[in-house]
């Protein structure tokens, strides 16, 4: 498995550090890497094999390795690998809420026990926002894959990407002028460039669609 470090992960730090939220940046960071290892588990398990962990400013990411004979396996109109897709995706914020139920059952310090809760409530929050490739983007995806077949999933998970995006920039718009939080200036700012990351992708999967289907025209 290859492990990689996103070095904007260093302008973080130093904004946070300047902005004294350091203690909670650093905390989010650890549960999220709690978080992937949920995802990790979770993958090993459906028998995925982990081909990537990456360190990113906005969390951890685990990425597992593809192998064709798994698009051939049909459960109903869809295959058993977007049913392993939706289980790995759901380990990760289930596994901040494990967290969060052994904290408050646990006899320590009500300051810290608080930390903890917020902390794995907003990885679990943030996770599962409809917006590809969130966890939350990932299992409306396998859904609508299961449902309406790949093209149209990821045609859909597009645009409901987008308007969620939109949404979610119009409120953390309106957070930001009351909390002055710098923080929720950050996330959206992650968010946009996952966004539009996904929706370069996607675009030119449009374009190899198209030379697919004029192939086949001419032929």
């Amino acid at each position: 498995m290859r492990f990689r470090i996103d070095l904007k992960i260093f302008l973080f730090l130093i904004i946070f550090y300047f902005t004294k939220q350091i203690h909670i940046y650093a905390l989010i960071m650890i549960f999220a890497f709690i978080h992937e290892l949920g995802h990790l588990l979770a993958g090993i398990l459906c028998g995925m094999r982990p081909e990537k962990l990456e360190i990113k400013p906005y969390g951890v990411s685990v990425s597992f390795k593809l192998f064709p004979k798994d698009y051939n396996i049909k459960i109903g109109k869809a295959n058993k690998l977007e049913v392993k897709k939706i289980l790995v995706a759901l380990a990760g914020p289930l596994t901040n809420l494990l967290i969060i139920i052994i904290s408050l059952n646990l006899q320590i310090e009500t300051f810290i026990k608080l930390m903890i809760v917020y902390s794995n409530i907003l990885i679990i929050v943030f996770n599962l926002i409809p917006i590809y490739p969130l966890d939350g983007g990932r299992i409306l995806k396998s859904i609508l894959h299961i449902t309406c077949g790949r093209r149209k999933s990821e045609k859909y998970i597009n645009n409901i990407s987008f308007v969620t995006l939109i949404l979610v920039t119009f409120v953390s718009s309106i957070l930001i002028y009351i909390l002055e939080n710098i923080a929720i200036f950050l996330i959206v700012i992650a968010l946009w460039i996952m966004y539009i990351s996904e929706d370069i992708k996607y675009k030119r999967k449009l374009e190899i669609y198209k030379l697919l289907e004029k192939s086949i025209e001419n032929n």
